[in-house]
């Protein structure tokens, strides 16, 4: 497996391009399939890809949010310390790799905004952590751990589709009613799935770790990326500073606001709790956390304006996928696809064939809850006519959509940011996880329903 885990991670080094270039590729790969697959002309898919570009703007902009909020409430001391003492668990290359796969993925079943940026963050405070113990960890692999959260993100207590499925009002509703969650996440194929993935996935990185010769750890960046923030002066240099100046250093106005915030958080939480925390809640109370902790305006200023530093990358790249969307959707390609699969299935095989569709559909519509939008029509007209229940293709999707995330860089953005890699240093090892999690997934949706 080490064998394995370096060729891969060698050839994905050389070969998988930067998240950027990725999307652009994607993008001319997704128009000449419309062109050939579809009846639409080159400057109609032109007119497609445009109308679609901008529609990832909301999102893009709350993904944004989810990565600055998130960096400056885990910068804080209290939020700091508690990370180090979780990356103090990690003795050796082995158990830097299991602490930061395992507490990824839990958090990413728990909400996958929490597996996403608590995953890179943890990642880089182990690895950062062993190196000041002595300890050399090779810093892609432990990474690729913590990306282990949205591969299974979609199996859990956040996923799209099986929420929106379950919410009165959805767009399928007058075809399949409410599905409720015993009848999507918490069914056994599933459960299997998540208890699968939280064993089998870090034991797999693990077996790949180099030995400690070949390992690559982190870079040596003293205090990059490690906010300290805008410490809150002593009296005397406040009496220094003009009364506005003071504002910003004035721990009254910050748990003022914090309060007025709490009045609304907590009555969401209590009546929605994690299952119904969608990603503005989650975002409001990444901020509202992150000011109390830092206790100044100044000191979370400073913590946010690190954490944007890292957001470029997902704010130019989200309207080429949104572009891709715009292709998938408007020219009837994505029915195309979903169709041919139908085309060759039973009532036995189609969860399995629909699983695999999801999973390559993914790969141009990298959004679990735009995906279903897309697929989830196509996918419920099929299990209707089959005779499947509504809930197991709704998984099938869900599955499908979280698994090649594992070769997608598009979830990854906010990780390479934060840990300073390109894709293709941690694609390889993650690919790996990709192609286990096929392998049970498609076992538990074929014999377990």
């Amino acid at each position: 497996m080490r064998r394995f885990g370096n060729a891969l991670a060698a050839f994905s080094t050389r070969w998988v391009p930067d998240a950027f270039v990725f999307a652009v590729i994607l993008s001319a790969l997704v128009f000449g399939m419309a062109l050939f697959l579809t009846d639409r002309t080159p400057l109609q898919l032109v007119g497609d890809w445009y109308g679609g570009f901008w529609g990832l703007l909301q999102f893009g902009m709350q993904m944004a949010l989810v990565l600055v909020t998130g960096y400056a409430l885990a910068s804080s001391p209290p939020a700091r310390r508690a990370i180090g003492r979780l990356a103090g668990l990690a003795r050796g290359p082995l158990t830097a790799v299991l602490v930061t796969a395992v507490g990824s993925a839990l958090l990413g079943m728990l909400h996958w905004g929490l597996g996403l940026i608590a995953g890179a963050l943890l990642a880089v405070e182990v690895a950062r952590s062993c190196k000041e113990r002595g300890v050399r960890v090779h810093f892609p692999l432990v990474v690729a751990g913590g990306y282990t959260g949205l591969m299974v993100w979609h199996s859990g207590l956040s996923g799209s589709a099986p929420l929106l499925v379950n919410t009165p009002g959805h767009f399928l509703e007058d075809q399949i009613g409410l599905v409720p969650l015993s009848e999507t996440i918490f069914q056994p194929f599933n459960l299997v799935f998540l208890a699968a993935m939280l064993i089998g996935a870090p034991l797999l990185l693990m077996s790949m770790t180099p030995k400690p010769e070949e390992s690559e750890e982190i870079a040596d960046t003293s205090e990059d990326g490690r906010t300290v923030g805008a410490g809150r002066p002593d009296r005397e240099e406040l009496r220094a500073l003009s009364p506005a100046q003071r504002l910003m250093h004035s721990r009254v106005l910050v748990y003022a606001v914090v309060a007025v915030g709490l009045v609304y958080l907590v009555p969401a939480l209590v009546t929605n709790g994690v299952v119904g925390m969608d990603i503005n809640l989650l975002n409001f109370a990444f901020l509202m956390a992150g000011l109390g902790l830092h206790g100044t305006l100044a000191g979370y200023s400073a913590a946010a304006a690190d954490g944007a530093r890292n957001a470029a990358a997902v704010i130019i790249q989200f309207p080429f996928y949104a572009g891709i969307m715009g292709i998938m959707d408007t020219s009837g390609l994505l029915e195309v696809i979903t169709q041919w699969f139908i085309s060759f299935s039973t009532p036995f095989t189609y969860p399995f064939w629909a699983l695999i569709s999801a999973c390559l559909v993914n790969l141009a519509v990298p959004s679990g809850g735009g995906q279903w939008a897309i697929q989830g029509p196509v996918v419920i007209g099929a299990t209707e006519s089959l005779g499947i229940r509504p809930g197991v293709g709704v998984m099938a999707v869900a599955m499908g959509d979280q698994l090649t995330n594992g070769i997608q860089p598009f979830w990854a953005l906010p990780l390479l940011a934060l840990t300073k890699l390109r894709a293709g240093r941690i694609l390889g090892y993650s690919a790996v996880v990709m192609l286990f999690g096929i392998l049970v997934a498609s076992l538990c949706i074929t014999f377990l329903t």
